[in-house]
């Protein structure tokens, strides 16, 4: 009976970490599709940056204020942020992100809504 409800727990714990990150990518994702930033650069992005940010850095992130039209603009505002690790990871990100968004048919004028 304790080995059962050690796995239920075990598990609880497991799938709970797998919504939170869900709902923190989604709200990553919607944060930079409002900076102006395509829809699949945004979820290419988010998913790179919720794996190797805080929550604090992400909610750094988020309340990031300002129109910007393409990635290059984001990554200027970003720095503003003034986090060494988080202004790496949203640049290594972007890269990332521009070479295999750029690789669809939508090429490299698909970082740009």
């Amino acid at each position: 009976m304790r080995k059962v409800m050690v796995g239920v727990l075990g598990c609880a714990v497991l799938l709970g970490g797998c919504v939170e990150q869900r709902i923190a990518r989604s709200r990553v994702q919607n944060a930079l599709t409002n900076a102006g930033l395509s829809l699949p650069m945004a979820q290419c992005m988010s998913a790179r940056m919720v794996d190797h940010l805080t929550i604090k850095q992400l909610r750094k992130l988020e309340a990031l204020q300002g129109p910007k039209r393409t990635t290059f603009d984001y990554i200027a505002a970003v720095r503003r942020v003034d986090d060494p690790e988080t202004i790496e990871v949203a640049v290594t990100a972007a890269g990332a992100c521009a070479a295999q968004v750029g690789t669809g048919p939508m090429g490299l004028g698909g970082l740009l809504r």
